[in-house]
């Protein structure tokens, strides 16, 4: 066994398989958390309330507390709990959600006709050549996405571009190569997780300015976001691989709790517009345009690669007026979601590896998010061997996918936005290759602040 490096800690921790990597006190052998090694110590350790994955010395224990990274910080003035999360009646939700294994032929056959029915010429416009016509000429996401971020005159100056699960922040950090020469360029790289080998440092120096939001996009009152509500910035939303509700929770951030105007000391959203409203609304934009031009600035654009339907929830989904115009409902949307995942059930035989955080970063750069986090179980009691080929599960999987994704373009489009689907690279490039944009009509989009 070798060594600890010199100055280190001498534990060997037996799941890493290697030595602890912190720094022990002067004359000691092991770092304070492994401490209780050393057999001269009568100081007794003790798990740490907060995260019992960590000890404490027992007589350090209040000290410890004030301090620790578990303890529950303060919350930012962005964070308003839920304000992102839709509607939560729970009266709509099926108590009883049978798997997709136990549905009988009877059942299963019964749920593929009415998907059939309900995205009967959605397809149609997905593979109009119009939308997309400069996706096939890149063969990188990241291009293509910029590609289509310039064909909707997006890439500009006086703008903030928000990431919605922004991992790594890749694709904040080509727009921000797409724009080097352009002022007054902001980015909100928006992830709750803490992450490693961030691309942020990259752009110290710059004109453009990047600010990383630790919270979960269900609680993000984008309004409130000090450079927001200091700049006033035409907002552009952006993610790539944005993973099921995350989606919704992304449009219901920019379209609702971003662009609506609140009234009072505690704001709340303001009630939503129906389809109805629409008349009312465009009659209504120019003097709207006028009276809060102080006050409302809509978001400019909103560029999403879809991912992951099958982490989809109905309580977070925005396109469910839409389903329910079709005659279906929470326990379709269940079976959707999860059949959703059968568009990918060819590829299980060559799932891409799974990547640790220890291995290299080139290893993480050229593995999907998607694919990194993918698991055989997601599905395989769904596949339903026997009664659907590979070809047959695929089809309706893909069908499941575009139909949960054009619930979300009406929800769009009703709310005054040109929204479309359109495919942005081959499959040979990534299996999840639909890209989701819209933009507000024309009158909506605010002059850029210099």
């Amino acid at each position: 066994m070798a060594a600890p490096e010199p100055g280190r800690c001498g534990y060997f921790v037996a799941r890493k398989k290697r030595f602890c990597k912190m720094i022990p006190a002067p004359g000691k052998r092991f770092c304070g958390e492994h401490g209780q090694q050393e057999e001269e110590n009568d100081r007794k350790r003790i798990p740490c309330p907060l995260d019992p994955k960590h000890t404490v010395y027992e007589d350090q224990l209040q000290k410890h507390l004030k301090k620790c990274n578990s303890r529950e910080k303060p919350k930012p003035v962005y964070f308003v709990q839920d304000i992102n999360a839709g509607l939560q009646d729970a009266a709509e939700i099926p108590e009883k959600q049978v798997p997709i294994s136990s549905l009988s032929k009877e059942e299963l056959q019964s749920l593929i006709i009415k998907l059939k029915k309900a995205s009967q010429a959605l397809q149609e416009a997905l593979n109009d050549p119009k939308n997309g016509e400069s996706a096939f000429k890149h063969l990188k996401q990241q291009a293509s996405i910029l590609g289509n971020m310039e064909k909707l005159h997006l890439l500009g100056p006086g703008r903030c571009f928000v990431e919605f699960g922004a991992g790594r922040g890749k694709l904040s950090h080509w727009v921000d190569v797409a724009l080097q020469n352009v002022e007054n360029v902001h980015f909100l790289l928006v992830e709750r997780a803490t992450t490693r080998f961030k691309v942020d440092g990259k752009h110290k120096g710059r004109d453009s300015i990047f600010e990383r939001l630790q919270v979960d996009i269900q609680h993000l009152f984008l309004k409130k976001v000090p450079i927001l509500e200091k700049k006033k910035l035409p907002v552009v939303g952006i993610g790539k691989h944005l993973c099921g509700a995350a989606t919704d929770l992304a449009l219901r951030c920019l379209v609702e709790s971003y662009t609506t105007c609140y009234e009072g000391e505690n704001e709340e959203p303001a009630t939503k517009r129906s389809r109805t409203d629409k008349t009312e609304v465009a009659s209504n934009n120019s003097a709207d345009n006028e009276s809060n031009k102080d006050n409302w600035k809509p978001v400019a654009g909103i560029v999403i690669a879809l991912c992951c339907h099958h982490k989809c929830d109905w309580t977070h989904y925005v396109g469910r007026e839409f389903f329910k115009s079709v005659g279906l409902g929470p326990l379709e949307f269940h079976y959707f979601q999860r059949m959703s995942s059968w568009a990918t059930c060819g590829m299980r035989e060559t799932t891409t590896k799974v990547f640790t955080s220890e291995e290299s970063e080139d290893q993480t750069n050229d593995t999907e998010e998607h694919e990194q986090t993918f698991s055989k179980t997601d599905s395989g009691s769904d596949t339903l061997q026997g009664i659907l080929t590979v070809e047959e599960r695929k089809e309706i999987g893909c069908l499941c996918k575009l139909l949960i994704d054009h619930g979300r373009i009406e929800y769009l489009q009703q709310r005054g936005y040109k929204a479309a689907l359109q495919y942005y690279t081959e499959s040979a490039v990534s299996l999840e290759n639909v890209l989701l944009t819209a933009v507000p009509s024309p009158s909506l989009i605010p002059e850029p602040t210099m």
